[in-house]
């Protein structure tokens, strides 16, 4: 009996295959466009999931001014940064971040949901957010990803 059959893979960062998709934020509630962001970026739904290796895809997302909150959140949510001097805390609403920086209300959520180490800051960086229809990654062939 050949022993390799029962010994358990893990996948190393050289082997890994990265694909690309592409989202339309339009009308999608934030937290669960959120969850299934977080999961492609991380890995999850490939059978070769590793954790301690960024085996994650690419995610583009488009029309991010277009999404949602539930309930009053609009209203009610705060976004809080603090520049580490006195007195140096600021704070957003939902509503307001919407109108400066749209598309920093997808990319807090999706941030919220990654690991707080090394690697969620490497699996960030293969989030590109957009606010309009348009993307220049053309050239990778994104696909499609319907939620």
């Amino acid at each position: 009996m050949d022993t390799l059959s029962y010994k358990t893979v893990s996948k190393r960062k050289e082997d890994v295959v990265r694909d690309w998709y592409v989202i339309d934020a339009t009308d999608m509630v934030v937290g669960r466009l959120a969850t299934t962001i977080a999961t492609y970026l991380r890995g999850k739904h490939k059978a070769c999931y590793t954790p301690h290796v960024d085996c994650g895809d690419c995610i583009i997302v488009i029309n991010a001014d277009k999404v949602r909150f539930t309930g009053n959140k609009w209203n009610d949510k705060v976004y809080q940064r603090y520049s580490g001097y006195p007195g140096g805390q600021k704070e957003r609403t939902a509503k307001e971040m919407l109108v400066k920086k749209p598309f920093m209300i997808v990319e807090n959520a999706v941030r919220g949901m990654l690991p707080k180490n090394r690697l969620g800051r490497q699996m960030i960086k293969k989030l590109f957010i957009y606010t309009g229809d348009e993307h220049p990654h053309a050239a990778q062939k994104p696909e499609k990803l319907e939620l």
